[in-house]
């Protein structure tokens, strides 16, 4: 039976919080329409940061080509606009081929770039303003985010010191809110599928993938390949979740047991904040299962 002919500007989306599945939906949905993957997430565009990002591996790729991962060193910041570019050519390299492009991950602003076109303005570093903010604690740098830029301060990671820093110098440099800015409009005809999960079974989700992450020490030692590769531990800490409290535990500052709850606890609020920027996208559909998903996307799939 030949494989189905995509037109050439259909971008499937799948998205949703950390641990909600979306992975072997992707996958699935590739197989059955003929399409090829692409990552937006961002820790898994950073080489070597496997396990504790939930890479794909390449068993579980089952053959589907995926892009945007393992592209960039985690020595060094990869920004939205590099994400932009590299992914972009992905897609439209997908859809001359006559397959469908799945972009799928959980970072609301690398897929808004995608769809929306949308960027944050560059602005470079102010070292005397970032010399008075570091005079603050983390959550009086919270509290001033929130009263200059709202938005940003509610789906950043607020227990990320540099993430924080940098957003309020950016949003105290522009003076306000940060306005995001149109690269170029997209024309392409978007389906977006939003897997939903309940918050108890979230939490019973993120724990059990927790624990297998841990087992024989597979995600320690991967931090510890990190570290001896050259990867400082003041930047495992600004990757965020996993690779800062495993960071954190082999310095000696947090126990074992402190590490497993921390990690339990802010991969939460980290879903929470990916669903608050996810809600606020009204296009987004929904769904449960994957039933739902294979029904959504082969009726948009037959539309003229």
């Amino acid at each position: 039976m030949p494989k189905t002919q995509i037109k050439n500007n259909r971008l499937l989306v799948i998205l949703g919080a950390t641990a909600s599945g979306k992975t072997d939906l992707s996958v699935k949905l590739a197989k059955k329409f003929n399409g090829e993957i692409v990552s937006a997430d961002s820790r898994q565009v950073y080489k070597g940061l496997d396990i504790g990002s939930g890479k794909i591996t390449k068993k579980e790729m089952q053959k589907v080509p995926h892009y945007l991962i393992d592209v960039a060193n985690p020595k060094r910041k990869f920004s939205v606009a590099q994400y932009q570019r590299l992914a972009l050519k992905a897609i439209k390299d997908i859809q001359k081929r006559g397959k469908l492009p799945i972009l799928i991950g959980g970072t609301g602003f690398y897929i808004q770039s995608i769809i929306d076109g949308i960027v944050i303005p560059q602005v470079k570093p102010d070292w005397e303003l970032r010399k008075k903010l570091e005079k603050f604690s983390l959550p009086e740098l919270v509290e001033q985010l929130r009263a200059i830029d709202p938005n940003r301060a509610a789906t950043i990671d607020q227990n990320n010191p540099r993430r924080v820093l940098r957003a309020l110098e950016i949003a105290t440099k522009l003076a306000g809110p940060v306005p995001s800015i149109v690269i170029k409009k997209t024309d392409f005809n978007v389906l977006q599928i939003g897997v939903s999960k309940p918050k108890e079974e979230l939490k019973k989700l993120i724990a059990k993938r927790l624990k297998k992450r841990l087992k024989n020490d597979a995600m320690i030692k991967e931090v510890k390949r990190l570290h001896c590769a050259g990867v400082s531990f003041k930047r495992l800490e600004e990757l965020g979740l996993e690779y800062r409290f495993v960071a954190q535990y082999l310095q000696n500052k947090i126990t074992y047991q402190e590490m497993i709850g921390k990690i339990e606890i802010e991969s939460f609020h980290y879903a929470k904040r990916q669903m608050t920027w996810f809600k606020r996208d009204q296009k987004i559909i929904w769904i449960k299962s994957p039933k739902e998903a294979l029904l959504l996307c082969r009726d948009w799939l037959s539309r003229g």
